[in-house]
């Protein structure tokens, strides 16, 4: 495993608290904004609107903030147009990073994120230099308390996931993006209670980091998620159990 659902739970727990000081907020408004724009307000073919919408909904967002974001996204209302861009970086320990954003300014962004990198021991790499490395797939975790894995395969192959692996104390279902719905329709329908639910982007390989390295790698994707503009941060580290857990810990 690549460590995606290790850090896919931190950050879960750690965005209930950004929604707290709207920080999380922000980010949900320009990805609902973005999605509307790009594949119009109908969330019945825009699945990227609707995964918005759903995310939102899941951290409270008040249902009149989504509808203005979604109406500035088709023009309905007025707001600031944002600009999706993408920055292939690594990290130490050679680990690829694919950072996926959304901005009104591009030339600030860019040059905010390579002081960034800088400061924290990465660097910034060539266009296509990672991107190269990772596949769009709709990701779904479930704590085994909450279904058996014979439940679990039963329900979400029959909706359409590809596969069903474990790590932790956690079943990660994985799909095309084009069933994330609808595997994550049925397994609400079945009362199967999520973790947590994104599209995201699977690594095609792994490396392995410890000690000092895993320490500064998940600093930095802290600190990168942590920026305004930033939407998304994928990665291909691989960090033992216990030393995440360590360092979650610290």
């Amino acid at each position: 495993m690549s460590g995606h659902s290790k850090w896919a739970t931190i950050k879960h727990k750690k965005a209930a608290a950004d929604a707290k000081r709207g920080a999380l907020f922000t980010k949900l408004t320009k990805e609902i904004t973005a999605a509307a724009k790009a594949g119009g307000g109908d969330t019945e073919s825009n699945i990227r609107l609707r995964t918005a919408i759903l995310r939102a909904k899941a951290y409270n967002m008040p249902s009149s903030n989504i509808d203005n974001a979604v109406k500035k996204g088709t023009g309905e209302l007025p707001g600031v147009i944002y600009e999706e861009v993408v920055f292939d970086a690594y990290a130490p320990g050679g680990v690829a990073l694919l950072i996926e954003g959304l901005t009104d300014n591009k030339n600030r962004t860019t040059a905010e994120i390579r002081n960034i990198l800088n400061k924290k021991n990465g660097s910034m790499a060539g266009a296509g230099s990672t991107s190269w490395m990772f596949t769009a797939k709709g990701v779904i975790t479930v704590k085994k308390d909450n279904a058996s894995e014979d439940q679990l395969m039963e329900v979400a192959l029959e909706a359409g996931a590809e596969d069903i692996g474990t790590e932790g104390d956690l079943f990660e279902v994985t799909c095309e993006p084009a069933a994330f719905n609808q595997v994550k329709v049925a397994l609400e329908a079945k009362n199967i209670v999520t973790e947590s639910a994104e599209l995201t982007k699977i690594p095609s390989s792994t490396v392995r980091v410890v000690g000092n390295d895993a320490k500064q790698v998940l600093a930095l994707m802290e600190v990168l998620e942590e920026h305004e503009d930033v939407q998304a941060v994928h990665a291909n580290f691989d960090i033992p159990d216990e030393e995440m857990e360590q360092i979650s810990a610290e």
